[in-house]
C-alpha cells in the first residue's frame, strides 16, 4: 500500500529532528519503504510518500518520531487506478 504522510513539525524540535535524521537515518521498520518527500517553503510541514504492507507498519515507524511532529496518515492510490475504479462503476 502507498501512504501520504503529512508531518507537521513541532517548531522548537525541527532542528533536533533533522540532526537525528542525519545521524541515524529514517529508522524504518522492516516492510516500510521511503519513496520521496517534500517540505514546504516555511519549513513547517513535510509531505512524504511511503510504501508499507499495512497502516500498522506506518504507525510503528511514526511512534519513533512522535516527539518531533504531528502526523496524518492518508492511504492513497495512483490516478490511473482511481480512473479505473471510477469508470468501472
Amino acid at each position: 500500500m502507498i501512504f501520504l504522510i503529512i508531518e507537521r513539525f513541532i517548531p522548537e524540535k525541527v532542528k533536533e529532528l533533522y540532526e537525528l535524521l542525519d545521524r541515524e537515518g529514517r529508522q524504518l521498520p522492516d516492510g516500510v519503504k521511503y519513496i520521496n518527500s517534500w517540505v514546504d517553503m516555511d519549513l513547517e510541514t513535510c509531505y512524504q510518500i511511503m510504501e508499507a504492507e499495512n497502516v500498522g507498519k506506518i504507525q510503528e515507524w511514526l511512534i519513533r518520531w512522535q516527539d518531533f511532529a504531528e502526523f496524518e496518515i492518508i492511504p492513497v492510490i495512483d490516478s490511473t487506478t482511481a480512473k479505473d475504479i471510477i469508470l468501472s462503476r
